[in-house]
């Protein structure tokens, strides 16, 4: 049996082998028993408007691509092969899953003009697998956008790093702008099926401003020590005159 799976609206290829011998027969993909009206795509009329379909002899694989991806085109196939008598059929299930990610998100904030570094972890059995980053929250075309990967590891502001150890590889960026703000995804890519993804939001902050309180008996105390104090001192000079001087304390 053959397990694909897909994002909705993206593509889906499902790859089909076959022993030698069979290289000059037709192949096909159906659905359902297999009658002629379930036949859905075939090598002798090779591309419709859903799906398309390929043999390479040579590696002795057909492979069938299912175009524009929909919930309701998961479940159950067949890969087919046209013999005298009985045709040789293959298993295949499509599944469809949502092109968005994730649960949970991360949140991250960081300010102007800074840096900051976003941590992205994963499973050990994917120490040696592709690590890379992109913004927004589409898994489907995640790696096609990636910002960087670990083939990849500096791309201007954007420099990554892949701890096996802690099974933790990093992401750093420089030079912060308001613009970086918003949602990333951290993709590790399989070997088969769909990538695995963790998701993180940053927050950059236009200026760094921090604000101190003096509790208000403090602020009392230190008044004195700030304010001028007015004193005037009169005196009577020459019957009805007076004169003031003015000091401070």
């Amino acid at each position: 049996m053959i397990h694909v799976s897909g994002y909705e609206g993206a593509v889906v290829n499902v790859s089909c082998s076959y022993e030698k011998g069979f290289q000059s027969s037709e192949k096909y993909l159906c659905k359902s028993n297999c009658g002629r009206n379930d036949v859905l795509i075939m090598t002798t009329q090779p591309k419709n408007n859903k799906y398309s379909i390929y043999d390479d002899k040579k590696a002795q694989i057909f492979t069938v691509t299912i175009f524009d991806l929909q919930k309701r085109d998961a479940g159950k196939y067949w890969c087919g092969i046209s013999l005298f008598g009985n045709d040789i059929y293959t298993e295949v299930i499509v599944d469809v899953k949502q092109d968005s990610c994730c649960n949970s998100v991360t949140k991250i904030k960081s300010y102007k003009k800074d840096s900051v570094t976003i941590s992205c972890p994963y499973e050990s059995e994917y120490q040696n697998n592709l690590k890379y980053i992109c913004r927004g929250t589409r898994p489907s075309i995640c790696l096609q956008q990636a910002l960087i990967t670990s083939d990849n590891k500096e791309n201007g502001r954007f420099r990554l790093d892949d701890d096996k150890v802690s099974g933790t590889f990093t992401v750093n960026i420089t030079r912060l702008t308001r613009r970086d703000s918003g949602l990333y995804l951290c993709g590790v890519q399989r070997n088969s099926g769909l990538d695995v993804f963790s998701a993180v939001e940053l927050q950059v902050k236009a200026i760094h401003i921090l604000v101190y309180f003096l509790p208000a008996p403090l602020v009392m105390m230190l008044i004195p020590t700030v304010a001028w104090i007015k004193v005037y001192k009169c005196t009577k000079v020459r019957g009805k005159t007076h004169i003031c001087t003015q000091t401070h304390i």
